[in-house]
């Protein structure tokens, strides 16, 4: 069985695949949320995990993104991004790595850092963006925010399918840093609006900006999927997955948690 997991929060969420054999039983999935919108002086918030579990597979879980820091002070805490999956980029002041990806550590790697701030250097006092999947997120300067670190690609589907980028830095004037490919949401510029990481693809929200008051763009919420071979696949699921077929492999897409059985 192959399994495909990711998720979010200002950084990308944890993304993991395994492949694993099924002897029966059932697997409980669990399909963890993107980090919620925050006002421009709060701190943003993580996702929450995604999960598999039960039967005869080994669990595995995806954490959630990291939420991204503040515009405070560089000694002030709330300016740092936070750890997880994909660390959350760090307010414009905060010259200091953003916060860390992969945590907990797995192995493979499940994530990337955030991008450290610009160092409060204008016109733009760039943001940090949020790590992805594929590659940390970059620094803010004093002439744009940092983009979004790069999603990955997966084909568990039967196509290649880019998930999990993370989401840009906002600014103080319109250098804006883009979300990373596969998901992530664009930074706010100055007296606009971020854009939110796309649904189920476990990308990090965009950065809103302090000086225009635009709150942040929500994290995108996560997605697991499972593809057994179709001669095994027993049609016992709950949470209404999404259920096709590419070659030989049946595929089970949950946007929510839910269950299959074999």
């Amino acid at each position: 069985m192959l399994l495909q997991i990711t998720e979010e929060g200002g950084g990308a969420g944890g993304y993991r695949t395994s492949t694993q054999t099924l002897t029966g039983g059932t697997i409980t999935v669990t399909v963890g949320d993107g980090g919620a919108t925050v006002s421009p002086t709060a701190v943003g918030l993580s996702g929450s995990d995604s999960s598999i579990s039960g039967g005869s597979i080994t669990t595995i879980t995806s954490a959630g993104g990291g939420g991204g820091g503040t515009g405070a002070s560089p000694s002030d805490a709330a300016s740092q991004g936070k750890d997880g999956g994909s660390g959350g980029g760090n307010g414009h002041q905060n010259t200091t790595t953003g916060g860390l990806g992969n945590t907990p550590s797995t192995s493979p790697s499940q994530g990337n850092n955030g991008g450290s701030g610009g160092g409060n250097v204008g016109p733009a006092y760039g943001a940090g963006g949020g790590g992805g999947a594929g590659a940390a997120g970059s620094a803010g300067s004093g002439s744009k925010g940092g983009n979004g670190g790069a999603g990955a690609a997966s084909s568990i589907t039967g196509s290649s399918v880019t998930r999990a980028g993370g989401g840009g830095g906002g600014t103080e004037n319109s250098s804006i840093g883009t979300g990373g490919s596969g998901g992530g949401g664009n930074g706010a510029p100055q007296g606009g609006s971020p854009t939110s990481g796309t649904a189920n693809t476990g990308s990090g929200g965009g950065a809103g900006d302090a000086t225009g008051g635009s709150n942040s763009g929500t994290g995108g919420k996560g997605v697991v999927i499972l593809s057994v071979p179709t001669s095994n696949y027993s049609g016992s699921t709950t949470g209404s997955p999404t259920v096709s077929t590419s070659g030989s492999k049946t595929i089970m897409i949950f946007t929510g948690s839910g269950s299959y059985t074999e």
